[in-house]
């Protein structure tokens, strides 16, 4: 059986640090923790848990201090989590036979990142991120923002999945790092372009964020998967200026990066043409999305959302709107499998249940 330090970097996480250590405390060897600042009782809180506590200067980098709690693992493999995650039950179940059965050949098992969770339990968006990697490798954290791992090797993929259990959101925070790297002249990376177009959108500067994406597709170099939901969010940007044929060529672009349509493409699709009240084409687009398989092997983000519950609520529309009231029901049915209390569904299911019970 392989051991496994846990690393963690925290700051003013007193309201979830206890909630992430009791769901991992049983299952790790060594508890990690550096803090790079806390005001709170987090340092307290970690002292409970662990007598393995690290102060350490924030630099404006995560990476810094990512590969500074890093350094302090003696264990033979590092697993890496939030102050904000949580490693459900059933999730716990699994890394203990993984930690019981890797071969100690394994440089870096990915795991999944459900990054975020409806209050209906469904996971609203989900990726694979090298997780629990070998202490003798020496693997570092890059990037000044949205860090990554840098990983090479014998590299496998796993089933255990890490919940983001999300507490708030730094609004802001992010695009002001983005924001100082060109304030001091710094050279953009095509995964830069991308991420900093992530974060010009979420904060509804949408103009600013077309012009980063752009840059992210243009260029030769970069991860494919970034180009394609480059393309995607570009295309969202376009809808929210109402320049709908610019949203549609972007859509579409993303297929010649992806090779083969996605959910998360076709349901947009779907939903141009159902605002153009285009139903017949907005049909097509959303019963493919919810048609596509996903690849579990895949790396890049997916949002079930998009091949779910959401498809079957908007076909429900469509069908409602070309008077095929049992079509309409049959998809809302399905919508209402994943999302049993929502208002919108609940109002379609009592508007339509008379039709139903009429042509019956």
């Amino acid at each position: 059986m392989i051991t496994i330090s846990l690393c963690m970097i925290v700051k003013n996480e007193e309201k979830v640090l206890a909630r992430c250590l009791d769901s991992v405390k049983d299952i790790v060897d060594e508890i990690n923790i550096v803090d790079t600042g806390s005001t709170d009782n987090t340092v307290d809180i970690a002292k409970q848990y662990t007598g393995r506590v690290y102060h350490f200067a924030w630099t404006g980098k995560f990476k810094d201090a990512r590969n500074e709690s890093f350094s302090h693992a003696t264990k033979e493999y590092i697993l890496y989590v939030d102050a904000d995650d949580v490693i459900l039950e059933k999730d716990q179940v699994k890394l203990k036979e993984l930690k019981r059965t890797l071969d100690p050949a394994v440089d870096s098992v990915s795991m999944y990142y459900n990054a975020g969770v409806d209050e209906y339990g469904n996971v609203t968006l989900s990726y694979r991120r090298n997780r629990l990697v070998k202490t003798s490798r020496n693997f570092q954290w890059k990037g000044d923002c949205h860090n990554y791992l840098e990983v090479s090797g014998n590299i496998i993929n796993s089933d255990v999945a890490i919940t983001h259990k999300k507490s708030g959101h730094a609004v802001g925070r992010n695009l002001s790092i983005y924001e100082e790297k060109i304030k001091n002249g710094d050279t953009f990376t095509p995964r830069d372009h991308f991420y900093y177009g992530n974060e010009l959108r979420e904060n509804g500067h949408y103009q600013k964020a077309i012009v980063s994406y752009t840059k992210n597709i243009e260029t030769q170099e970069g991860w494919i998967e970034d180009k394609v939901y480059a393309c995607i969010n570009r295309a969202d940007c376009f809808r929210f200026l109402g320049k709908k044929a610019d949203e549609l060529d972007s859509l579409f672009e993303s297929m010649t990066f992806a090779k083969t349509p996605r959910p998360e493409i076709c349901s947009r699709i779907g939903y141009h043409f159902q605002a153009s009240r285009e139903f017949n084409h907005a049909i097509f687009w959303y019963t493919l999305a919810t048609q596509l398989k996903d690849d579990p092997n895949r790396w890049s983000f997916t949002y079930p959302a998009y091949s779910t519950w959401y498809p079957h609520l908007q076909l429900c529309l469509c069908y409602y709107n070309m008077q095929d009231f049992e079509k309409s029901y049959e998809h809302n049915e399905k919508a209402r499998q994943y999302r049993p209390d929502d208002e919108r569904i609940l109002y379609n299911k009592q508007l339509l249940e008379p039709m139903q019970a009429s042509a019956d």
